[in-house]
């Protein structure tokens, strides 16, 4: 069963599309990154899903149930951490999480909830007094309560410093554990490739990318870097004939020892092949996937997606598709 289900839905604000003809599914018990520039029209998305913001066009479903009809039914199963959200600096962290659990009329235990975001021994201590990685835990705490099938959390990472973002991912993926849908925006890349089965990444309010990492990288021109190791100095003759090769973008010395080309994955063994061919002796050779960050780029900025407007999955709510499912619109 799908726990999220966009069909083509479009956001007008009076002259500005803010997202338009947004078709997207999330299946249960993944973790979906939602990724794009500023201004792309993620908050947006997230506050359609949620009521917050009714779309002018397409239809909604979170949990089986329509979004706008039966909002209450979508908000009692799904916790949210908004971007932008404060806490009550004079009230305590279990205070916080039992205004929450009253507020949805459910019976957990608070100091349990704050057990599971590591705040258990901060429950006494007044909220003003946390540092913004205790305060961001603290209201996931709140967004945990109920045991909510759907958690929505807008830049979870925001303004955390490496451990804090350290310990929100190890949070996401042990609420994904326990069964969870898990749909964030975030503009941490690191944060997005540690915990995501797969990404949708939005352009000017269009979805242009839904893949696995390993799908979108398969279907784009991003470039991987093979680093080869060579036993005497390359010659600008064989450098030139390697840069020439079908799939090679750059050849460069690093070093006297060592070469960096950027290629497709499929010109790698040309590349050796080459140098062999023209006897320069190759000790070892490596390969760096193209990052989640040229990724990003390629289908944000144009990079690696040449003049494709859009790409996009034969049947994006699948999370077994792969980048042989993937079609680029000229």
């Amino acid at each position: 069963m799908a726990a999220i289900e966009l069909d083509g839905v479009t956001k007008r604000f009076e002259d500005v599309t803010a997202v338009s003809d947004l078709s997207l599914t999330v299946e249960e018990g993944e973790v979906f990154g939602f990724l794009g520039p500023n201004g792309a029209g993620k908050s947006t998305t997230i506050n359609v899903l949620l009521d917050f913001v009714r779309p002018t066009a397409g239809a909604v479903t979170v949990l089986g149930h329509d979004a706008r009809a039966e909002s209450v039914a979508v908000r009692e199963r799904t916790g949210v951490l908004p971007e932008g959200f404060d806490v009550y600096d004079r009230l305590t962290g279990r205070a916080h999480v039992e205004f929450a659990i009253d507020s949805k009329e459910v019976d957990d235990d608070p100091d349990a909830v704050l057990e599971r975001v590591g705040l258990a021994d901060a429950a006494d201590r007044q909220a003003g007094g946390y540092s913004k990685g205790m305060r961001q835990r603290l209201a996931l705490a709140m967004a945990l309560v109920g045991d909510p099938d759907l958690l929505v959390l807008d830049e979870p990472s925001s303004g955390l410093d490496p451990a804090g973002a350290k310990e929100m991912r190890e949070i996401v993926l042990e609420e994904a554990e326990r069964g969870t849908t898990v749909f964030f925006s975030s503009h941490i890349l690191e944060q997005v490739e540690a915990v995501c089965d797969r990404v949708g990444i939005l352009r000017d309010g269009e979805l242009v990318a839904v893949d696995s990492i390993d799908g979108l990288r398969e279907a784009t021109d991003a470039d991987a870097t093979l680093s080869v190791s060579v036993g005497d100095p390359v010659g600008d003759e064989t450098l030139a004939a390697v840069g020439n090769l079908d799939g090679v973008q750059s050849v460069d010395r690093d070093g006297d020892g060592a070469l960096r080309v950027a290629c497709d994955s499929d010109a790698k063994t040309r590349v050796v092949t080459e140098l062999e061919d023209r006897g320069v002796a190759v000790t070892d050779f490596t390969t760096e996937e193209a990052s989640l960050e040229d990724l990003f780029l390629a289908y944000t900025e144009g990079g690696g997606v040449a003049e494709a407007d859009a790409i996009e999955t034969a049947d994006s709510g699948s999370p077994e598709s792969t980048a042989d499912d993937v079609e680029v619109r000229q």
